[in-house]
């Protein structure tokens, strides 16, 4: 069939179901996008490319439905750089567009020219580039392919002078992989080892989210086990947060309910997870990870298999299929040894972190630093980071989604959600960066329009994506809830600079006369600042119902003390050693 390349190319999108395209608009790409409306792609013109990819990964993360980053060729496709590592991560399967120059003129150092394959080889699960017009079709729906299959971003590379080009082409239709039950040996092997355990303990990952019932199924063999179900780190909404086998998430700022269970583990069936080092590092100084049990590792990716912990047994297949293969091959007995004990174990361990961190109101200070004495000091009537959690948990509707960014005050909020579904908790994951809070709940409530969502960010990665208040006030933009921590201050550098570093605060200090609900306002938005529990609890109300009710968009500023919360890395940070010595002395005259 005769076609110009940019109509086979939004063909065989429409063929794979994408709707959404986030970016901002370029010459090289004006030949799709200028048919995107006929072909109902929305094409979202975001104020900064790291944020429209952050938003594509949001949207991903909420519906399970792939959508598109695109951007001009060169400065533009640069900017996706750090959202498309963090899609990685987060195990996404979004497409990236990158058109690139023209092929005539590249090699010549020409206007925006970029080498961009190379730039995103350790960024992406599979990258290609069209190397003939006839071929865009072909390579295209392969990208996509790769993108579900591999469960992360993939990079299709288009130099711009293919467009506009007649070519006789066929739209290839998706081919859908079944995806794995795992090995036959290495499923009944699993199922012998729950079955004869004694404190068996399932950690679930983001592959219990990702797979298709794959939260049911690992409910159906906790039940089975009577089992404590933890979850790795930010990723709370991978078991129902009400049900009493829930342990909570590990790692930093988790729940020392989970931390306390899977410490006493003799078998634990890490379930869609590569075991990351975040959710097994020592939390609340608890060095938890069972050492002494056999550990199950269940992965979809055969490389993440046993790279960060030792395995006994090895599964490579989808969590929800393997999950229900196991519980099928359970002995009539399985769970039986010590289930009353260890039920009542879970229901009393989980009581007393309940009452504990429900009483926690204040960040202690590690024995010779006394920062956060000083803060409470500094400002006794200011709230403290776990009392915003509070009065923020008091007005949190229960479907709500949530996203978090990195940092201080986010980190201690850790613990505090559970979600009864999945597909809720979206977090900046692995890669860590700073500004994904806002653009990652605007994605998702692009995709779940009927959905109440509620952002987070502290002020100092707020400003990051600040700019995209600009753009989110348009009558097409849906409205969001956005909270964020005002402490002025970078919190975790600061926390590092009180443990290791003597109180020498380089860099960490914010502008005090900034205020984030005065930008939200300026942009034709509502902004709030509150200074107190009650405020916040009222106000996050407030905005829920404008948010789903009036369709206006409400940042709320929480104006918090300055205490600060665990260091993200003990185990990568050491107190410097002075030798030579440094002095200003020395600087050469200018």
């Amino acid at each position: 069939m005769k076609m110009t390349t940019e109509e086979a190319f939004v063909k065989t999108l429409q063929a794979h179901g994408i709707r959404h395209a986030f970016g901002i608009i370029g010459s090289a790409m004006m030949p799709i996008s200028d048919i995107f409306p006929k072909a109902g792609i929305t094409f979202w013109d975001c104020a900064h490319e790291m944020t429209a990819g952050m938003m594509a990964d949001g949207y991903t993360r909420a519906t399970g439905e792939m959508s598109m980053m695109i951007a001009q060729n060169g400065p533009g496709i640069t900017n996706f750089v750090t959202s498309v590592k963090t899609a990685y991560w987060n195990h996404t399967p979004c497409l990236l567009v990158t058109p690139q120059a023209a092929n005539k003129t590249i090699g010549q150092g020409g206007f925006q020219e970029m080498e961009q394959m190379n730039l995103f080889k350790d960024c992406v699960a599979y990258q290609e580039e069209v190397r003939d017009p006839t071929r865009i079709c072909e390579v295209l729906a392969r990208v996509i392919a790769k993108a579900k299959r591999l469960s992360g971003p993939a990079q299709i590379n288009i130099p711009r002078d293919f467009w506009t080009q007649v070519v006789d082409i066929e739209i290839p239709q998706p081919v859908e992989f079944e995806t794995s039950p795992g090995g036959a040996t290495s499923i009944s092997k699993a199922a012998e080892m729950l079955s004869t355990a004694k404190f068996p303990v399932i950690l679930n990952g983001a592959g219990v989210v990702l797979a298709e019932g794959g939260i049911e199924a690992s409910r159906l063999l906790a039940e089975k086990l009577d089992a404590p179900v933890c979850v790795g780190y930010q990723h709370n909404d991978a078991f129902p947060g009400n049900h009493p086998l829930f342990a909570g998430p590990l790692g930093y700022n988790g729940s020392k309910a989970g931390m306390e269970l899977i410490s006493k583990a003799d078998v634990v069936l890490a379930l869609g997870t590569r075991l990351n080092p975040f959710s097994t590092l020592p939390g609340y100084g608890i060095d938890y990870w069972p050492t002494n049990a056999k550990i199950i590792q269940v992965d979809i990716n055969p490389d993440r298999i046993g790279l960060t912990k030792k395995v006994t047994v090895g599964i490579v297949g989808d969590a929800a299929k393997v999950a229900n293969g196991i519980t099928a091959q359970l002995t009539d007995d399985a769970g039986d040894a010590g289930r009353a004990e260890r039920k009542n174990m879970i229901a009393q361990t989980k009581s007393a972190w309940a009452q504990e961190l429900t009483s926690l109101d204040h960040e202690q200070d590690d024995p010779g630093t006394t920062w956060n004495e000083r803060a409470r000091e500094a400002r006794p009537d200011w709230m403290s980071p776990r009392q915003a959690w509070r009065a923020i948990q008091a007005a949190m509707p229960e479907d709500a989604i949530i996203s978090s960014d990195i940092g201080n005050n986010c980190a201690i909020g850790n613990a505090y959600p559970s979600f009864p579904t999945g597909r809720k908790y979206l977090a900046p994951g692995l890669f860590g960066p700073c500004g994904y809070g806002l653009p990652a709940i605007i994605g998702a409530k692009i995709g779940q329009k009927d959905v109440p969502v509620i952002g987070f960010a502290g002020d100092g990665a707020f400003g990051i994506s600040v700019n995209e208040l600009t753009a989110i006030g348009r009558d097409e933009w849906p409205a969001i809830t956005q909270i964020v921590f005002r402490n002025y201050q970078w919190g975790a550098e600061k926390r590092n600079s009180t443990l290791w570093f003597n109180d020498n605060f380089v860099g960490t200090e914010l502008d005090m006369k900034v205020s984030y609900a005065g930008i939200a306002n300026a942009c034709g938005l509502k902004g709030v600042q509150v200074k107190t529990m009650d405020e916040l609890t009222a106000a996050l109300n407030e905005a829920i119902k404008d948010q789903m009710e009036n369709n206006t968009t409400t940042l709320i500023e929480v104006i918090l003390n300055q205490e600060l919360g665990e260091p993200f890395r003990r185990d990568a940070m050491k107190k410097p050693v002075e030798v030579a010595g440094i002095s200003a002395s020395d600087m050469a005259a200018e």
